[in-house]
């Protein structure tokens, strides 16, 4: 309800939440942002309302003002907001005084390719990163399958030693990379790579994060996820698509509020959601016709549309 929203956020400010303080969660287990008693943590993946070229502050306080307590913010945009002269810690205060969470960070650091001054650098990308985000509280960041996405190929086992090492940076920063399906990629599109990739690692620390979208464009079957245990899924991005266009023809931008399309979300909800902890669903999409719209009422349409579809699960 929008009014205990309110409540909430005053309440976090009476008790003096400051900047300066971090909760990083252990590694086997993420600090909901929500009671337990919730299926659910409604998020807002920034890239929502990314087209209205808000800049970091103001996309945090419009998914504020909409009504949502979690983000996923993106790694490019908190690098425009520094190399602007902004602070971590201003921006840390701004997310405690408004009671709100970087759940995920969304980057593309090319830690999976097999060219190693490419990888070297990835991986000096990602350090970089994960301090900066630990300075905000966000105890995750994406781990996509960026640099391989065009050629077949790719040796899965070595990506697996190359995912492993990626994990301990995390354990050592205390932002764990969330390995990410990608529909339209080359390699890991479908959930099976994934699923070899991870067991490769061979880390507890291992998370996967999936996308209803990219779940349809690159063809994996409703039926593999119930091979996901409570752990094995932190985040999930969620979206819709119409009926009208095949895995083959859809693209980023045709992504929709979930209910307006034909996509078997409540399904694949029922299939991947926690017993003991909280699913973040994120709402992320690419919507050009969303960008024309009020800021504020994309965002508070898609928590609308996402309560709505998930209610009674």
């Amino acid at each position: 309800m929008e009014g205990g929203n309110i409540d909430r956020r005053k309440l976090l400010k009476l008790a003096g939440i400051t900047s300066g303080l971090s909760f990083l969660p252990e590694l086997s287990k993420s600090e909901p942002a929500v009671s337990n008693k919730e299926p659910f943590t409604y998020c807002l993946n920034l890239a929502t309302i990314r087209g209205h070229k808000l800049g970091m502050v103001k996309e945090l306080k419009t998914a504020a003002d909409a009504g949502f307590y979690s983000v996923e913010i993106w790694t490019d945009t908190l690098e425009t907001y520094l190399s602007g002269g902004g602070k971590l810690k201003d921006l840390r205060r701004q997310l405690d005084d408004s009671g709100m969470k970087v759940e995920n960070a969304i980057g593309f650091a090319q830690w999976i390719v097999d060219d190693q001054a490419t990888r070297r650098k990835a991986i000096e990308q990602l350090k970089r990163e994960m301090d900066q985000l630990a300075e905000l509280g966000c105890a995750r960041t994406a781990a996509p399958p960026a640099g391989a996405t065009e050629k077949k190929g790719l040796d899965l086992r070595i990506a697996g030693d190359r995912y492993r090492e990626i994990l301990m940076l995390g354990e050592k920063t205390g932002v764990m990379p969330q390995l990410e399906l990608w529909g339209f990629s080359a390699n890991l599109n479908k959930l099976s790579d994934l699923l070899f990739v991870a067991a490769e690692a061979g880390h507890p620390g291992t998370r996967l994060l999936l996308d209803v979208y990219h779940i349809y464009k690159g063809g994996t079957s409703i039926g593999s996820l119930h091979l996901m245990n409570s752990n094995a899924i932190e985040v999930f991005h969620m979206n819709d698509y119409p009926a009208a266009l095949s895995p083959e023809k859809i693209t980023d931008s045709d992504r929709i509020y979930t209910g307006d399309g034909v996509a078997p979300i409540r399904e694949i909800l029922e299939l991947i959601k926690h017993r003991e902890q909280p699913l973040i669903i994120s709402f992320e999409v690419f919507n050009k016709n969303y960008y024309q719209q009020d800021p504020v009422l994309v965002a508070r349409t898609a928590l609308k549309k996402m309560k709505k579809i998930t209610a009674g699960l």
